[in-house]
């Protein structure tokens, strides 16, 4: 029993030393947060929004070539910033560097400052899919943000296919992709 309450209490320990570091996001050139709101959403399925807000988070100057990094499942965009994937990819000289990029995370429909059924409508919100989400990030770069080309979509998980889906759908708008563990079938929300 004391073995078995030392490798619980190890277990814990460990748990948690992995979500205090995973959840602390570090500050990036020119780091913004907001939430964009666009009116009359209509999804996939012909259910609609009168008003769909998506949150996000910017690194550098709109002025530099811009690049949209879409998060897993349970992510956001600020989770994004985390030392595991942010600080290798986003500060002084790194791929990504924030000061030569624009960076766009948006949060997914669902997920951190978007809109979600947790907001009050609950069971009524519109069932949507990743088609949906990709609707609404195309919406948030084009006319929220002023962006016009992308250079890079990079994704993770839910969002490496998010990142095929703005390929096939926006092959003008974007230079390259990059996916990183992702499947190619999808389920509606």
């Amino acid at each position: 029993m004391n073995r078995l309450l030392t490798i619980v209490k190890l277990f814990g320990l460990c748990l948690f030393s992995h979500l205090a570091f995973s959840a602390s996001a570090q500050n990036f050139n020119a780091q913004k947060s907001g939430v964009w709101e666009t009116q009359n959403f209509q999804f996939q399925n012909g259910q609609s929004m009168p008003s769909l807000k998506l949150g996000y988070t910017t690194l550098g100057s709109p002025q530099n070539e811009a690049v949209l990094i879409l998060h897993g499942t349970a992510g956001n965009s600020i989770g994004m910033l985390n030392p595991a994937f942010g600080g290798q990819l986003f500060g002084p000289g790194q791929v990504l560097d924030a000061q030569k990029y624009y960076v766009i995370i948006p949060d997914a429909l669902g997920t951190g400052q978007s809109s979600k059924p947790s907001d009050g409508m609950k069971a009524q919100f519109p069932v949507y899919n990743y088609n949906d989400m990709v609707k609404a990030q195309y919406l948030l770069v084009k006319e929220g943000l002023g962006v016009k080309h992308l250079r890079l979509v990079l994704g993770n998980s839910m969002g490496g296919m998010q990142a095929l889906i703005w390929c096939a759908d926006y092959p003008a708008e974007v230079g390259r992709i990059a996916v990183l563990a992702a499947g190619l079938s999808q389920s509606p929300m």
